[in-house]
């Protein structure tokens, strides 16, 4: 059996109230040629069994269930551990793809020879409601950029495993997205986005990303523990990422039309 050209990457936890919706986005790619690897990490909701229909009905659709509750970043890697595609392309179990995001992003890739990039996304609230606003990025974004500012949205990234091989992503339980950025952007130094919304991100209410305090304590986290800084250190980039936070990077988020 032919090896699929993309592995998606999903890790989910209780997430009934989305995870139909996240699959059939994937479903109605126009780019086919893809699998989905769904990690489940020890859901007490429907979430296995509604994967489980899916997987039934969609050859393309796996079902992993870790033994114990292990956090976002070893689900991830374990389904990058039994991907079989060239490129490796992430979506939460919330989030949901527009149709042409593959066909779309794979053909930028192959076109500009990229063994990294990420897109424009939209947002909407808990409810799926738009929100009416789309967050860009810088269109040549540098291993200085990422290092104060997460620019890149998970549910747009991709990457190539032939060219990088697959990248270990840190088992921290919040932020390892942004690590493993750092980790490719550290190689490849830039990065170019799809200059266009080719995804919804949900904001919810308990999110790390809807509290602005939780952001803070994790981002200093990984100033200290990932980038192993000092503490003056430390306190001087998170100084520069709040910066960052209050003047620059509400640049890239563009309101649209309702």
């Amino acid at each position: 059996m032919k090896a699929p050209l993309v592995s998606v990457i999903t890790p989910a936890f209780n997430s009934e109230k989305f995870i139909a919706e996240t699959i059939r986005s994937v479903q109605n790619q126009t780019f086919p040629d893809w699998e989905l690897l769904i990690v489940d990490d020890c859901s007490s909701d429907k979430t296995v069994a509604i994967v489980a229909a899916f997987a039934e009905n969609d050859p393309r659709i796996q079902l992993i269930q870790l033994q114990k509750n292990s956090g976002t970043g070893i689900a991830r890697n374990t389904a990058v551990a039994k991907a079989s595609g060239k490129y490796i392309a992430f979506l939460d179990a919330d989030d949901l793809w527009k149709p042409e995001k593959l066909e779309k992003q794979i053909g930028f890739i192959k076109t500009h020879r990229l063994p990294f990039t990420f897109s424009f996304y939209d947002v909407m609230d808990e409810a799926g409601i738009p929100l009416n606003a789309t967050i860009e990025a810088p269109w040549k974004l540098t291993y200085k950029q990422l290092f104060f500012c997460n620019y890149v949205g998970n549910l747009t990234a991709i990457y190539d495993t032939e060219f990088l091989g697959k990248v270990n992503i840190n088992a921290a339980r919040k932020r390892q997205d942004w690590m493993l950025w750092l980790t490719i952007l550290k190689r490849i130094k830039i990065a170019q986005p799809v200059r266009e919304s080719l995804a919804i991100y949900r904001i919810r209410k308990n999110s790390i990303s809807a509290s602005k305090w939780d952001l803070i304590q994790y981002n200093f986290a990984i100033y200290r523990n990932f980038h192993r800084l000092n503490y003056v250190a430390a306190i001087g980039c998170m100084s520069w990422f709040l910066v960052t936070q209050i003047f620059i990077k509400p640049r890239y988020k563009k309101k649209i039309k309702a």
